[in-house]
């Protein structure tokens, strides 16, 4: 008895560390390479009423978003767009259409010093912005020190999912080491490699037998297709882990008002977290004063957000963007919007969304029937979109 005992205990330690050293694989296990990675959305958004009201009332909103991101142990440059148009009527007879536009723009740049013995950077930014009823476009440009660094972890994120759908259909035999998801994870990295070298219409060929051989194995047809649906068909979202803090001097040369040059100070910081391989935490913070005598500024935003994975194609994502804003001309204003979006990925480039928010505006302005905007209460949506991936 005391022997088939001992065989299985002895089994059951095997299952319990072969399970434990499957789920020690995360996004943390990724050492960064020189890498790139590329998120471009196109958001549309459409509602239109009619009946038991005066006229019929619409809104259409149309966003887009694009972050390319080029890393390397001594350098990180972040290009970064971010542009919204709406249009809209409302119900009541002699409604107009209200038009509103905006757009920033920024090319960020973090140079360590030296990375193989500590993480401290100096860094510029220039940016450029538009907006409705604006006199000048808006200009700034910054320098400053850093320290920290964030790691895009999506290398690892698609390494594990590939490794995954093998096992589960049995075209990877065993367990797998760290060093070689490692192995395949910096192999995906240089897609953009892979790319240049034998040009778009090839390269996938040579891209997939490159991982092949970094798993030890020989993919098959079979195996090699599955790969190339999970890293090429699917859409796996961008993850990144690790902190930095920055702090900057720097001017407004032009501003949305017409105001001249004027001297600004920079404050930002951003935090990441990949709390398990389907969950993703983020969070970027910045704050900029404008130094104006008698005219001073300062703006402060933050945006916050929760990324769940129900499914390979089925995102659940949460937002919470704070805004404030304070001068010496104005009233303070703090605007907060929280966001919960379910999106449905229909193939890789094209999702649908359904997209519950709260809004809410402090301006310490009462309202005042056709004299202010009515801006009291909490908004409330519920809408329909649609998302067209560019990259």
């Amino acid at each position: 008895m005391k022997p088939i005992i001992t065989v299985v205990s002895a089994a059951v330690g095997l299952l319990l560390s072969s399970v434990t050293h499957a789920e020690e694989i995360t996004m943390f296990d990724y050492e960064e390479a020189t890498s790139a990675y590329q998120d471009a959305y196109l958001n549309a958004q459409f509602d239109l009423q009619s009946g038991n009201q005066d006229q019929t009332s619409y809104s259409t909103d149309v966003s887009a978003n694009y972050d390319q991101v080029f890393s390397s142990p001594d350098r990180n440059t972040r290009v970064n767009f971010i542009g919204d148009t709406s249009m809209s009527r409302g119900s009541s007879d002699g409604d107009s259409t209200k038009k509103n536009y905006q757009a920033l723009a920024s090319l960020t740049n973090d140079m360590y010093f030296n990375p193989t013995q500590n993480n401290a950077f100096w860094y510029s930014k220039a940016e450029i912005g538009a907006q409705t009823d604006m006199k000048d476009p808006f200009t700034k440009l910054t320098v400053g020190l850093g320290y920290g660094r964030v790691v895009n972890a999506t290398p690892m994120a698609k390494t594990i999912r590939v490794i995954e759908e093998l096992q589960e259909r049995g075209l990877l035999k065993g367990s797998v080491s760290r060093a070689t998801y490692q192995n395949v994870a910096q192999i995906i990295a240089k897609e953009p490699e892979y790319r240049s070298r034998y040009g778009s219409a090839d390269y996938a060929e040579y891209w997939v037998e490159a991982i092949g051989k970094a798993l030890g194995t020989n993919l098959g047809p079979r195996g090699a297709i599955k790969s190339y649906d999970v890293l090429v068909n699917e859409r796996i979202s961008t993850r990144k882990y690790g902190w930095l803090v920055r702090a900057g001097v720097g001017a407004v040369l032009t501003n949305y008002d017409g105001s001249d040059t004027k001297p600004a100070l920079e404050v930002g910081a951003e935090y990441h977290y990949p709390i398990n391989n389907q969950l993703q935490f983020s969070n970027e913070a910045i704050l900029t004063a404008i130094l104006d005598d008698g005219d001073n500024g300062f703006n402060a935003s933050n945006a916050m957000s929760l990324t769940y994975e129900l499914r390979d194609n089925i995102d659940w994502e949460n937002t919470w963007l704070l805004n404030y804003s304070e001068s010496d001309g104005s009233e303070d204003l703090m605007t907060n919007s929280l966001k919960s979006t379910f999106r449905y990925y229909v193939s890789n480039v094209i999702s649908l969304t359904l997209t519950a928010g709260l809004s809410k505006t402090d301006d310490n302005i009462d309202y005042v029937p056709g004299v202010t905007d009515r801006n009291d209460d909490v908004d409330k949506t519920l809408q329909m979109g649609l998302t067209y991936r560019l990259k």
